[in-house]
């Protein structure tokens, strides 16, 4: 049942388990038992695969966060059966993954693989660790990462090519033009309503593709 503070006042709204289910209906049975507790073969393989994931964390006060996380195939280690290891990359220092991880640990990840229309969904509990053996591990042309993400595996599973097909995301035919929108240097400085000359916007513009060359590591 949704707390008082949550009701809507939408007279459609669901806001209990029980209206969910009657809309729905059971689960299937194989959607139940396909949920392991660790990762098997076939997650390995999948993991090893994966040159992308989405990791969703919450903060202590409840707001949700999800974050991309990419490398070449393979960047998050599965350490054993029951633990993956995820490597920080350089970012933007707003940390808003890793300080929810520290107010709460529970996470969720749904693994990528370019041209696999099924994902590979894993939640478990997350801690930060410097680790030197795990991150000497992570080295990437040369340089480490500051720390790596420690997941404890609670639930693995694959998720059925629905979305994908709906959406057509590998379809090279649906792929659509960037130029379209301004760059992304553009869309910041004007969602900060700051005030710059088209000179000083396109320094910024080469300053961002230059630190995607120089600083992805």
């Amino acid at each position: 049942m949704a707390p008082d503070g949550m009701k809507s006042g939408d007279p459609y709204a669901i806001e209990e388990e029980a209206q969910l289910r009657a809309l729905f209906g059971e689960r299937n049975p194989l959607a139940v038992k396909k949920e392991l507790r660790h990762i098997d073969r076939f997650g390995r393989e999948y993991i090893a695969r994966s040159p992308f994931l989405c990791l969703a964390t919450q903060g202590a006060d409840g707001r949700g966060d999800v974050t991309p996380r990419g490398d070449p195939p393979g960047f998050v280690q599965v350490l054993d059966d029951k633990t993956l290891a995820i490597p920080d990359r350089p970012g933007n220092n707003r940390l808003d993954s890793l300080s929810n991880i520290l107010a709460n640990p529970s996470v969720g990840l749904l693994f990528l693989v370019p041209g696999f229309e099924d994902t590979y969904r894993v939640n478990g509990k997350a801690r930060l660790t410097r680790d030197p053996a795990l991150l000497e591990r992570m080295e990437v042309n040369g340089r480490q990462p500051k720390l790596a993400i420690v997941v404890t595996v609670e639930e693995a599973y694959l998720h059925c090519a629905k979305a994908f097909r709906r959406s057509k995301l590998w379809d090279p035919t649906q792929q659509q033009d960037r130029k379209e929108l301004p760059s992304l240097a553009r869309i910041i400085i004007q969602q900060a309503e700051e005030r710059r000359s088209e000179e000083e916007l396109r320094e910024l513009d080469v300053n961002l593709e230059e630190a995607y060359k120089k600083r992805l590591y």
